[in-house]
């Protein structure tokens, strides 16, 4: 490379000590944060206020408003904005001699680190622009359905995906089985309902199962509906795009052949990066993306194409899978499950209010959802979070997709106070 031109590896190195600065400029003692200590538990840390203080000062907040809506993307942390940033800068320099000489090998760094992040093999990831890339790639190219068969799917599940597989039925003859999940559930009613699901549907050849709902937060027991699933010959795509960084877990707990992936969002990746999972030995029922050539069924990454993405974005990629883990990913899981309960705890007590999703732990994550009692249309609950932002100062969502009615979702992040989540318990009340 001439000698007037930065390398990538050089450019790393010095986006890295520019976060330095950047972090000891805003007088915080080192880059990263430090390392829980092992000694301590995930549950123990989750109430340790000097700690999530100490990962706070990592993040630029806004001012003015209480944000509980950060299930949409993600906030990069200030070393991975400025490597971000950096990179940025690289590629806009560098242009096409960098993306022509460099790119394809520094991308592996990034799937590199996702794989290891989910403990599964390199070969069995794509680098995506989210999971909805994903996620219809393999609905469009899986090659295993005929006229008359079934697909499955359920009110909890992303409403593009729905969408998509609704529209797949119309083109291809299909029986759209749309499963409706209870309001509120637990692990075990969870699984007998797709059990059910799947035993009584004619010939079923594919289904969908979210790991974690974007509409309620609750998580599926996915490795046990899985195993269900495979038992009738039934093929599953898992659809993580909100539980990774969320929840702590991998790959191998979950018992899948497919799986699609946000990166942006619970990682801190910057906006515009996801990912596929393809398990060896399974490329054969889905056909590479029109025009890409792959005649081992051996490369996950024909099932996609992407073109011209954010080469800096997925470069950033390692940077961001860093920071998560020196929080600690089972660490972060319990902060955001014990603000969660902050709010349900007295939400639940309160007779006009009802919450929906998990009844017991095991199906509850730090994102979580509620109405007023009786009030589920469209038009309520977008009356409800206008009430919320311009009387309470809370920011929340509406999300409108169960079946059983609309609903506000509350979604902390690892840099919301207790203090903030006692505001959104004070509007509840003050609601009824």
């Amino acid at each position: 490379m001439s000698a007037h031109l930065v390398s990538r590896r050089q450019l790393l190195q010095r986006s890295l000590a520019l976060s330095g600065s950047l972090v000891s400029a805003r007088a915080l003692a080192n880059k990263w944060p430090a390392l829980p200590d092992p000694n301590v538990s995930a549950f123990e840390l989750a109430v340790d206020e000097g700690y999530w203080r100490s990962v706070s000062a990592f993040y630029k907040k806004a001012a003015g408003i209480v944000n509980l809506e950060h299930g949409y993307w993600g906030k990069m942390s200030i070393p991975v904005e400025q490597s971000y940033i950096e990179l940025t800068e690289m590629v806009n320099q560098q242009l096409s001699y960098y993306a022509r000489k460099d790119w394809y090998a520094d991308a592996q760094e990034a799937v590199t680190s996702i794989a290891d992040a989910l403990k599964v093999a390199a070969d069995e990831i794509a680098l995506t622009r989210n999971a909805t890339e994903a996620m219809h790639n393999l609905l469009f190219q899986y090659q295993g359905l005929s006229p008359g068969d079934s697909v499955l799917w359920a009110d909890i599940d992303y409403p593009a995906f729905k969408r998509t597989m609704a529209a797949i039925c119309e083109q291809k003859d299909l029986n759209g089985i749309a499963l409706e999940l209870p309001a509120q559930a637990n692990q075990q009613q969870l699984i007998d309902a797709y059990k059910n699901a799947i035993t009584g549907a004619p010939n079923l050849k594919l289904m969908i199962l979210t790991h974690v709902s974007n509409q309620h937060g609750l998580i599926l027991p996915v490795k046990q509906i899985a195993a269900i699933a495979k038992q009738h010959g039934v093929d599953v795509i898992c659809d993580c795009a909100q539980s990774w960084g969320l929840i702590d877990f991998t790959l191998p707990e979950l018992g899948v052949d497919w799986a699609v992936f946000n990166v942006h969002k619970w990682i801190g990746a910057p906006l515009g990066v996801g990912a596929l999972y393809m398990r060896r030995g399974t490329l054969e029922k889905v056909a590479p993306y029109p025009g890409e050539s792959d005649p081992d069924n051996s490369k996950v990454s024909a099932r996609i194409h992407m073109a011209t993405a954010n080469f800096a974005a997925f470069l950033t990629v390692p940077h961001a899978l860093k920071f998560h883990q020196q929080v600690g990913p089972a660490a972060k899981m319990a902060r955001l499950r014990y603000l969660r309960e902050l709010w349900v705890e007295p939400a639940r007590k309160m007779a006009h209010i009802e919450v929906l999703g998990a009844t017991d732990s095991a199906s509850a994550s730090g994102m979580g959802s509620f109405r007023l009692a009786g009030q589920s249309q469209r038009e309520q609950v977008n009356t409800l979070q206008r009430r919320l932002e311009e009387e309470f100062g809370v920011f929340t969502v509406g999300r409108h997709d169960l079946a059983s009615g609309s609903c506000i979702r509350v979604t902390p992040q690892v840099f919301t106070t207790p203090t903030e989540i006692r505001q959104l318990s004070n509007a509840l009340a003050q609601l009824g």
